[in-house]
């Protein structure tokens, strides 16, 4: 077997997607302190690349400096939840009638799998097997939309936000999400594109109605 040895710019890029990956599953909560030296230690790396990739997070608002080195979850005040809820419901939705064009029986397929694991997950009271399932579900639409651009565009919109979906937990949001998640199966399925806009701005709207009454 060939190995090809990483060069620090792959490393920083690895480093990168495996952080992002913690914000967006939920394990790095909210009030949760990091450290540059327990990252390093986590990925048996040196401290350069790791304070590569929390720099690109902290410049997409993902992360920010709590103090000395330890980084943490930015506050999400009011303001900023509205900025965000306004803009995904553009791009998400965006998103989804193209996904209507463009899945194939394939990904449909996988995604009513998802969304069956959604179900599960919440039926268990598993936040963080229903916060992973979550992305996974959604960014399989995002990406059937097939563009790179948008794509990346609601992944920002995600780091900043998916930090947060941890407290809708014991507010039923997520047995109506499922609802919602099942509806976006069948509309695209249909290649119903205004369907799948429709189900993708209620799930949206449902969980910022949340988020709103429980941030000060």
């Amino acid at each position: 077997m060939k190995v090809i040895p990483l060069n620090r710019e792959t490393l920083q890029e690895r480093i990168y997607r495996q952080v992002s990956a913690l914000i967006l599953d939920g394990e790095i909560i909210p009030g949760q302190l990091v450290t540059i030296q327990g990252m390093a230690d986590a990925f048996g790396v040196s401290h350069m690349p790791v304070r590569e990739a929390l720099k690109r997070l902290a410049s997409a608002n993902a992360l920010t400096v709590v103090s000395g080195r330890s980084i943490g979850i930015p506050h999400l005040s009011r303001e900023r939840l509205k900025d965000l809820y306004a803009v995904r419901l553009e791009i998400e939705t965006l998103a989804g009638q193209w996904a209507a064009r463009n899945m194939t029986v394939d990904e449909l397929d996988a995604l009513q799998e998802e969304c069956r694991d959604l179900r599960n997950a919440g039926a268990s009271d598993d936040v963080r097997a229903y916060l992973r399932a979550n992305r996974v579900f959604h960014f399989s639409i995002y990406r059937a939309a097939r563009s790179e651009s948008l794509l990346a565009i609601i992944e920002n919109l995600w780091l900043q936000i998916g930090p947060y979906l941890n407290l809708l937990r014991g507010s039923g949001n997520y047995s109506t999400a499922n609802k919602h998640h099942q509806t976006m199966v069948e509309c695209l399925r249909a290649r119903d594109a205004a369907g799948v806009s429709d189900a993708l701005r209620a799930d949206i709207e449902e969980a910022y109605c949340v988020l709103l009454k429980l941030l000060k």
